[in-house]
């Protein structure tokens, strides 16, 4: 006798979709590190019921993105320089693992890079944040696609690095955002030439940018809200 599949639960659907407005609003700058979430406005903003926000903030707070406090409640996250760099030093190695991986295989979708050459030329031609923050996006699922590693998305930590480049935004120039648009075009070309050692030359490169760039910043950068 076939089992029946049990049915999904309507409330962890809407935690889930909880979940991924407060990160998209993170990526869109809708909230920011350091933020206090008030709970009734956004059950109210979101239309959902109290105790599916605090699933949905249970869950972020697992995830690194919000932290919740007995007396104070929930706020997004921010990142001292001491987690931006722990942060950095272990992403640094995972997209090394998925830039070789990906200029090693032989899949045909590995000229899907292109498309995150394409984003960079429209963000160097339009300048909207907006668009850098879509080239992100683009370029590390596309990266994860041509490597082909089904683990790497998931032990990838993408969502706390969302919220180190948002705790950022307001410190970072024009000028840096050119720099690491250029490092994913770097990367993404290394890759469609199937050149593995360009590839984690041109991770190494694009993350000593970063590291550069977090020393440089200003303490109150790093300060609690």
């Amino acid at each position: 006798m076939t089992a029946t599949p049990a049915p999904r639960d309507a409330t962890t659907g809407t935690t889930e979709k909880v979940a991924d407005a407060i990160r998209n609003g993170i990526r869109t700058g809708q909230f920011v590190p350091g933020q206090h979430l008030v709970e009734a406005e956004l059950t109210l903003r979101l239309q959902i019921s109290r105790s599916s926000l605090r699933e949905a903030l249970r869950h972020l707070n697992g995830d690194g993105i919000v932290a919740i406090h007995r007396y104070r409640g929930a706020h997004i996250c921010r990142l001292s320089r001491r987690d931006t760099r722990d942060l950095l030093a272990v992403l640094e190695q995972l997209v090394r693992l998925a830039a070789r991986l990906a200029a090693a295989s032989t899949h045909e979708k590995r000229t899907l890079m292109d498309a995150a050459l394409d984003a960079a030329r429209r963000h160097d031609e339009d300048g909207d944040h907006r668009s850098y923050i879509a080239i992100r996006q683009a370029f590390y699922d596309c990266l994860f696609e041509v490597a082909a590693n089904r683990e790497l998305p998931r032990v990838t930590p993408l969502r706390r690095a969302d919220l180190f480049r948002a705790q950022m935004r307001p410190y970072q120039s024009w000028e840096q955002q050119q720099i690491h648009t250029a490092g994913y075009r770097q990367i993404a070309q290394a890759v469609v030439a199937g050149n593995v050692e360009a590839a984690e030359a041109a991770v190494q490169a694009l993350f000593a940018e970063t590291r550069a760039m977090v020393t440089a910043l200003p303490d109150v950068a790093f300060e609690e809200g």
